[in-house]
């Protein structure tokens, strides 16, 4: 019996984990400090540390209470997140409102943000847009990045305030000075069509410069744009494309789109009809909703439009050799240029999911374990992340994007609990993208197990269906609800040896109650959760949900 039973750990000690194939190197994980809430820098700047045992949430609470209502800033902000989330109390949003509220007027900018969130969105206050606009704008002049961003925004977009493309760019200017990628890209542009700011091509390029170089899709399209048309730099055809190459190798679908329009044409690069429908063809197997939406609205055609209009000029020998030649693809960096903008050849990818409205996502420790950069691939284009937090023994890594992402969905997250065997999951992800292509991917299946390998109560065993690169991602129940992270699966190879048979879809997630926990040791990010789903959804609407919060995690 004990053989058996070393057996079966020795078994779960060779779990590959690393679905997508992690890169080499040192575990570079370090213990950090905490978040200083209330100065001008709010973020956590945890590289990594290991899982912390939170404390009696019902002793926290009422220690927590007695120092709030004695007027310490700080713990009125942390009583408005134990209101929130519901720990040691029961969750009452009114209250949380009514303790960011008293944080917020003594400077505390988490508060500030809290609340002008809480004020746009009618949770636990009266809806009000003046009041969002005001509390955002307090935090964004003590300097905060993602509030000055977020004002900008809501000006821009006319998100419950009129249309003022003049504040949308004073705003825009301050996150932008600060480095928020989205922002200057937006800046970049409005500067090139005089849109809330005078006409200045040498700003236009300046700020699109450097937006692309952090990956951002505006401003790498706003650069293409000032070289094709010398604005505020000399023409350069080759230098426009050059800058889309490098993009378009590194996998992004619209620049993989415009690399072949200017092979097919010839535009500052060689005509090649080959080259042209070998892009045209890895663009189109990114084709989503979201890509065809953006294109029709831009008035543009889609990329496999593209390719078959191609085809008509090409011989069957040219097509084959373009079809061999997108297959054979990888994403990487172009070597030998001294000014590259594009990222370095990632060394390892898997998938991620967006828990909040502000950019925070999850994905597993081990895909990001060895990072020294890491990007995001969503449906509006590359951003950069940071790893936060990390949970060692549970294989979980919390990130943030750098800005509020452009079409990142929060998903909800439900205890585990609610899970039972033979129950529908779902996940969407980006399995084996070099193969399979960048468009995410749906796999289904049932709770086979409510335990992992050697009876493991950290995870579920499931029947879905994941590949190198699923790590990571959601697993949604049939009411939209997160109740587990795809992690690990079981290595064929040694299940031969130590069985002789391959496993058939043998493959584990960690359960969502591990990572309620995990976060409840950020309460900054712990408070903006949503809440879990009460009924079921049909099943195209949850998947809708799974994909409108998965992103590729790019790894550095």
């Amino acid at each position: 019996m004990k053989t058996n039973q070393f057996a079966v750990r020795l078994f779960l000690m060779l779990l590959v984990l690393a679905l997508q194939g992690c890169g080499q190197g040192k575990n570079k994980t370090s213990a950090t400090d905490k978040s200083n809430i209330g100065t001008n820098n709010n973020s956590v700047n945890a590289k990594a540390v290991d899982f912390e045992v939170v404390d009696d949430p019902v002793k926290k609470f009422n220690e927590t209470e007695i120092r709030a209502e004695q007027g310490d800033a700080k713990a009125q902000y942390d009583l408005g997140v134990i209101y929130a989330k519901g720990t040691g109390v029961e969750k009452d949003v009114a209250k949380s409102f009514e303790w960011f509220h008293k944080a917020a007027e003594q400077g505390i900018v988490g508060a500030q943000i809290e609340i002008a969130w809480m004020y746009k969105k009618g949770k636990g206050v009266q809806q009000d847009f003046g009041e969002s606009v005001k509390w955002y704008q307090k935090a964004a002049e003590q300097g905060n990045v993602d509030a000055q961003y977020a004002l900008g925004g809501m000006y821009d977009k006319a998100d419950g305030v009129p249309k003022d493309m003049a504040k949308a760019a004073k705003w825009y200017h301050m996150a932008a000075d600060q480095g928020n990628a989205t922002a200057q890209g937006r800046l970049g542009m409005m500067y090139l069509t005089a849109d809330g700011v005078e006409r200045n091509y040498s700003e236009a390029f300046k700020f699109c410069s450097e937006a692309a170089k952090q990956g951002d899709q505006t401003g790498l399209e706003g650069l293409s744009i000032c070289y094709d048309g010398g604005f505020g730099v000399p023409v350069d055809y080759a230098k426009a494309a050059e800058i889309i190459r490098k993009f378009a190798e590194a996998g992004d679908k619209y620049e993989q789109r415009n690399l072949g329009m200017d092979c097919e044409q010839g535009h500052g690069v060689k005509q090649d009809f080959v080259e042209a429908y070998k892009w045209y063809n890895l663009a189109a197997s990114g084709e989503d909703i979201s890509m065809l939406n953006f294109l029709k609205a831009s008035g543009l055609e889609p990329p496999s439009k593209m390719r078959d209009r191609l085809a008509q000029q090409m011989t069957p020998e040219q097509i084959a050799e373009a079809q061999q030649l997108a297959r054979e693809f990888k994403p990487h960096k172009e070597s030998g240029s001294d000014n590259s903008i594009s990222p370095e050849n990632p060394t390892a990818s898997g998938t991620g999911f967006f828990i909040t409205d502000d950019g925070y996502l999850i994905s597993n420790y081990h895909v990001v374990k060895d990072a020294t950069k890491v990007r995001l691939v969503t449906s509006a284009g590359m951003v950069d992340a940071k790893v936060i937090q990390v949970d060692v023994a549970n294989d979980l890594a919390l990130l943030k994007a750098d800005g509020i992402p452009r079409g990142g969905t929060p998903l909800p997250i439900a205890t585990s609990r609610s899970a039972h065997l033979g129950g529908t999951v779902a996940t969407v992800g980006f399995p084996d993208p070099s193969l399979q292509g960048f468009s995410p991917k749906l796999a289904k299946g049932e709770i086979a197990s409510l335990s992992g390998a050697g009876d493991d109560p950290r995870y579920f065993q499931i029947s879905v269906p994941v590949q190198p690169g699923n790590s990571g991602g959601a697993l949604v129940d049939e009411r939209g609800n997160v109740i587990g992270i795809v992690s690990a699966k079981l290595d064929a190879s040694t299940a031969l040896a130590m069985s002789g048979s391959l496993p058939e879809n043998v493959n584990y997630a960690v359960k969502s109650s591990l990572l309620l926990s995990f976060l409840e040791s950020v309460p900054e990010v712990a408070a903006k959760l949503k809440p879990a789903n009460t009924v079921d959804e049909k099943f195209e609407d949850v998947v809708k949900s799974a994909q409108g919060a998965a992103v590729l995690v790019l790894v550095y």
